[in-house]
């Protein structure tokens, strides 16, 4: 949980950012900044979780085929 923490900060850093540099606005910066990051992290655990489904699975078919 610590990295999808960090991650998040991180994100809402450059999306602030970003958004701020196109728009010139610090409300727009911050409401895009606080919604799209907190989105995408969501997504990004999730994703992760997915991954590891994946990756168990590869790992279990591997141990399953007869030497």
């Amino acid at each position: 949980m610590t990295k999808t923490l960090t991650f998040a900060v991180l994100h809402f850093s450059v999306a602030f950012t970003v958004t701020y540099l196109l728009t010139g606005s610090v409300i727009v910066g911050g409401a895009v900044a606080l919604v799209e990051p907190a989105i995408n992290t969501v997504v990004f655990y999730f994703h992760d979780k997915v991954w590891k489904r994946i990756e168990a699975k590869k790992q279990h078919e591997l141990n399953a085929i007869p030497a």
